[in-house]
């Protein structure tokens, strides 16, 4: 009877849960730049999401290589991943970005960020991506302000 029970809350999940990824089946040698405004936000574990629609002419910013990234991204070395950072090899017009926990967002004081809400990332794409467009977020530029979302902040 346990069996069955758990068979059905199975089914019970959202199709979501289903295409969770876990984070070594996303590239991490070809880091991707984002930006667009924000349509649909899932505030929620295993991690927060936003659903983005990207600009018609998405353009690398002049100004990436010189972007703040925060103090505890020097382990993963923020500059070299800015300079290596592209545009997506796919022209989509909307994606997914996967971003970290709640508690680690809480940690950062970013509060939920709501559709409208314009945002910038830089992140990777799936490695095998199978028609999805889904990015995992290593740095979130929010109203000025950097997130490193594979970090907690440094002043802990």
């Amino acid at each position: 009877m346990l069996r069955r029970s758990f068979n059905f809350a199975l089914l019970a999940l959202p199709a979501s849960a289903w295409a969770h990824h876990g984070w070594s089946s996303f590239d991490s040698d070809q880091p991707i730049y984002l930006e667009g405004k924000v349509t649909k936000s899932t505030w929620k574990n295993p991690h927060a999401e936003l659903l983005i629609e990207l600009p018609a002419e998405l353009k690398l910013p002049a100004d990436l290589l010189s972007r703040a990234t925060p103090v505890q991204t020097a382990g993963i070395d923020g500059k070299a991943v800015l300079a290596k950072t592209k545009l997506p090899p796919r022209k989509l017009k909307a994606w997914e970005l996967e971003l970290a926990p709640l508690t680690r967002l809480e940690l950062w004081k970013l509060d939920p960020i709501k559709p409208g809400a314009q945002v910038s990332a830089v992140g990777y794409i799936l490695k095998d991506p199978k028609g999805e467009a889904v990015m995992r977020v290593e740095y979130l530029w929010v109203d000025g302000k950097a997130y490193s979302l594979r970090s907690s902040p440094a002043n802990l």
